[in-house]
């Protein structure tokens, strides 16, 4: 009954959305319209003359690309409990996430906008069972490997994780099946938490696990520890992995390994400002963009981003294989929004998308979206009043180490080392806990251990600079990449 079920609902659904698929200008412009409608007598929509906006052309006159920090001021407003700011009302919930030079940000999640996260998530499994007819993983249990549900109330404002607040929105036809318990949900220590997963999950019939791959990689590794068999074997009917918020490629070899076997997985592409695109195909890597969900989208070409003027287009404009900043506008008060990822299309009959990374250079391997400012910063104070002297430097993953944690490696060519390695060492984890919230929830809660610090041999980045032929002009080393690439080619002391 339930596979059976499964399949009528996939099928009304796919109907449904086969609409807007079909139709992604049309429905992108009616997005437009209710957005501009809806906000119009808001305190931004009255700041930007919102009455005078009849056209995509008007707002890109009236209204700039901001990023978090453009943002800033309303969002303050909004903490301090002012309605009808950015959308009208006030936020369901604030999503609680790491800046780039804004430290932690609070993006705005409306009632609007919140169904869409939900909707999207199921839409993407209903799209799965519509394509292959493969109903097989309703028929266990199912987990989700989330953050902490436990929300934070400071007057009527409510702040936790995406993954915390998503949690509160499983429809009720999954909460039989679905794992952990709450209880066990709400373990703060991720080492502890999936302790309390394996020992809840070992003897179930697991069909579907999703979560971050590297958190997903614990969980497996621990399986594999206590029942001495690969996680294929373990769960004979795990037939999905549903992944997002990382580059998966790293870890796809590894996680064949230790599944054992190959199955199905469906990518996602969300975040907290908004559930863009979900993978439609599974013989496509590319995410069909998500554009009637409350989203208009505008896109400039990533090599042009830092020019004084950027052109700006809607998705009408858009060509393939070009490499954009992705800007968005949404029913949480989000205008013309910087989040800070790049995308290609590769289709355009539905329009679909490939993640190809952050404006900047980045690590996010486990999810923690570290930044070059973040890692400058860090290395700046750790030296500052010291000795150290460092000449140049590099940050990598690294996502399988021969034993223990996976962990940040640092890269460095000193003029001056420091005495003590260790010391210097754990001086800078600290200092990036400062800096990044993702970074210190991975420490604190076990996924990552403290960075290495390895030392390079001196003039090691210039040797790897010539052998790429980038030596000397305006070329740089790359203060971090989500990949060992680079680190992988250094010569080391």
């Amino acid at each position: 009954m339930k596979s059976t079920g499964a399949k009528i609902f996939a099928a009304i659904i796919h109907l449904k959305n086969k609409t807007w698929i079909t139709n992604p200008l049309k429905y992108q412009k009616k997005t437009f319209t209710n957005l501009i409608k809806n906000a119009k007598n808001t305190s931004f929509g009255k700041d930007h003359f919102f009455e005078n906006i009849t056209n995509y052309e008007d707002f890109k006159k009236a209204v700039p690309i901001r990023d978090y920090e453009g943002l800033r001021p309303y969002v303050e407003k909004m903490l301090e409990g002012d309605s009808h700011v950015l959308w009208p009302g006030k936020p369901l919930y604030y999503a609680k996430t790491s800046g780039t030079t804004s430290g932690v940000k609070y993006i705005p999640i409306s009632k609007e906008s919140m169904p869409a996260h939900i909707q999207a998530a199921r839409d993407a499994l209903l799209n799965y069972i519509h394509e292959t007819g493969n109903t097989d993983f309703v028929k266990g249990k199912q987990i989700f490997l989330q953050g902490s549900p436990i929300l934070d109330k400071k007057g009527d404002s409510t702040f936790g994780r995406l993954s915390g607040i998503v949690a509160h929105y499983v429809p009720k036809y999954l909460q039989k099946s679905r794992m952990p318990s709450w209880d066990t949900n709400c373990i703060e220590d991720w080492e502890t938490k999936v302790d309390a997963v394996v020992e809840e999950t070992i003897a179930e019939n697991m069909t579907l696990i999703a979560g971050i791959p590297s958190w997903v990689q614990m969980y497996f590794e621990k399986l594999i520890e206590k029942s001495k068999k690969p996680v294929g074997e373990l769960f004979k009917n795990f037939s999905l992995f549903v992944y997002g918020g990382v580059n998966y490629e790293p870890y796809r070899p590894l996680f064949e390994e230790l599944i054992g076997k190959k199955v199905d997985s469906i990518e996602l592409f969300p975040a907290s400002e908004g559930f863009f695109a979900y993978q439609d195909q599974q013989n496509n890597k590319g995410l069909l963009l998500l554009v009637n969900h409350g989203i208009f989208y505008e896109f400039i070409e990533a090599a042009h981003f830092s020019e004084e003027n950027p052109q700006r287009i809607s998705l009408e404009e858009v060509k393939l294989e070009v490499n954009y900043v992705l800007i968005i506008t949404t029913n949480a008060g989000l205008w013309a929004y910087n989040i800070g990822d790049t995308v290609k299309f590769v289709s355009l009959t539905p329009y679909r998308i490939v993640v190809t990374g952050r404006i900047k250079h980045f690590i996010s391997a486990f999810g923690e979206h570290v930044i070059g400012k973040e890692v400058e910063t860090a290395m700046e104070k750790v030296c500052l009043g010291t000795s150290i002297q460092v000449k140049e430097f590099t940050v990598a993953p690294q996502i399988k180490p021969e034993t223990g944690l996976p962990y940040h490696e640092w890269f460095v060519d000193f003029v001056n080392p420091p005495e003590d390695f260790n010391k210097f060492a754990e001086s800078l984890d600290i200092e990036m806990q400062i800096q990044n919230v993702y970074y210190e929830d991975l420490i604190k809660g076990k996924v990552l251990k403290q960075l290495v610090v390895t030392q390079v041999a001196s003039g090691g980045f210039q040797t790897y600079m010539k052998s790429i032929g980038k030596l000397g002009g305006q070329n740089k080393v790359p203060r971090l990449s989500d990949d060992r690439k680079i680190c992988n080619q250094l010569p080391l002391k």
